[in-house]
């Protein structure tokens, strides 16, 4: 008789997730987890924002990506009970079973116990969280009529970043030259202010100084607001409220935008196993959790001690531990012995409005449109599947990649 095959299940679609589903493929019954139909590349969720790329280039569905040989199961984990390895559902969905549990559900927004943040600022983490934004920045220009006068209307058209991380500096470029060029097409007076608050003393802290150097010429290009060892203290509809130097000012704003850091998800908190004190998992150097075995952990929810440190948190650093979760585990349901490995940084490619970008690859740092040139190329290379690398490939070099421009509410580009 045919042996059954180990029951492999992994919650969490993102890079980590989804790419070890992929590296696994048909060798186990190997379930992903998602509570998502589709996969998102978010290193280019703000080219998404500016109309550079379209929803399908970075939102393949699991259906398109998964294939006949894995199951998907579209719902959001509410319980592991790792002694009975067994995983419920918030909706009611029959209990899953597993013989090795992968888990990478990545972290949360996090608000910081900021008083209205979560009720009025915008997270960028999804495709919707685009859409909002994008939908808010039309309507706030919508309103401004052309003979306002210019204080008046940056008054108006105030938008403010939480985070100075790689996050908030590519989306506050992208969004300042997308206002920028709003300005001019439906002919406004005076200028647009996008303002990034920062609690830290300077923008991008995990990144070296070659990159650093276009990073902050960037911000000076596109005209951002740069307000460190700042801290916000309240977002109301309309406002937010920012504290520095022991002095609290209130700034009127089109939208607030949270873009400072993350925190570990709740299916995490509630795991009975040893965490740090910021609340990642403890794994070990072949990801496994200590007292766990058959429990894999990566991504932004595992604390995994041989990486380079600029890794953490990156979807760079899931997409590299994705490979090893994928070959331990086949080694751990095949009782062989499991790897180990060192993860270093492979460069870092940063976004910088709608003309330009940053691109440091073997020590050297490079920044302008050509550097935005090599992001697209170097991104190609790592979506999901070879025959949706090449679908997009061929979109962005026969269609190209120009922004679509923030025009007035029901005109069409």
């Amino acid at each position: 008789m045919q042996k059954t095959k180990a029951r492999v299940v992994i919650v969490g679609g993102g890079f980590g997730g989804l790419f070890t589903a992929l590296d696994l493929g048909s060798t186990h019954d190997v379930t992903l987890i998602s509570d998502e139909d589709h996969f998102l590349f978010t290193p280019m969720l703000y080219e998404y924002l500016s109309g550079e790329v379209e929803e399908w280039h970075i939102a393949p569905g699991y259906g398109e990506l998964l294939g006949p040989d894995l199951n998907l199961v579209r719902d959001e984990v509410g319980e592991i009970n790792l002694e009975e390895q067994i995983l419920t559902f918030k909706s009611g969905r029959k209990s899953l079973s597993y013989d090795a549990l992968v888990l990478a559900v990545g972290g949360v927004t996090n608000f910081a116990g900021v008083a209205g943040a979560a009720e009025h600022a915008i997270p960028f983490r999804k495709i919707a969280h685009a859409d909002q934004l994008r939908a808010k920045m039309v309507a706030a220009l919508d309103r401004v009529p052309p003979d306002l006068p210019p204080q008046d209307t940056q008054s108006a058209l105030t938008f403010a970043v939480v985070g100075a991380g790689a996050s908030g500096v590519e989306l506050s470029t992208k969004m300042a030259d997308l206002l920028r060029d709003a300005f001019q097409r439906r002919s406004l007076r005076g200028e647009p202010r996008v303002l990034v608050i920062e609690m830290g003393d300077k923008v991008v802290p995990g990144m070296g100084r070659e990159i650093r150097e276009f990073v902050e010429a960037a911000l000076l290009e596109s005209r951002v607001e740069i307000h460190t060892l700042t801290r916000v203290v309240k977002v109301t509809e309309n406002s937010l409220v920012l504290e520095h130097d022991n002095q609290q000012t209130e700034v009127n704003t089109a939208a607030v935008v949270w873009a400072g850091g993350v925190r570990v998800s709740p299916l995490v908190e509630n795991l009975a196993v040893e965490k740090t004190n910021r609340g990642l998992i403890v794994v070990n150097p072949t990801l496994q959790v200590p007292s766990r075995p058959n429990l894999f952990a990566l991504g932004d929810i595992a604390f995994y001690k041989d990486a380079a440190p600029t890794l953490a948190g990156t979807a760079q650093l899931a997409l590299q531990q994705a490979g090893l979760a994928a070959r331990n585990v086949k080694s751990f349901l095949a009782g062989n012995p499991l790897e180990t490995k060192h993860f270093e940084e492979l460069g870092e490619a940063v976004s910088l409005g709608t003309e330009r970008a940053a691109v440091l690859a073997g020590g050297k740092a490079f920044g302008g449109p050509l550097a935005r040139q090599a992001r697209f190329a170097l991104y190609t290379a790592r979506l999901p599947t070879w025959h949706h690398r090449l679908r997009v490939g061929a979109s962005w070099f026969f269609d190209g990649t120009a922004p679509r421009p923030l025009l007035p509410l029901g005109i069409n580009r």
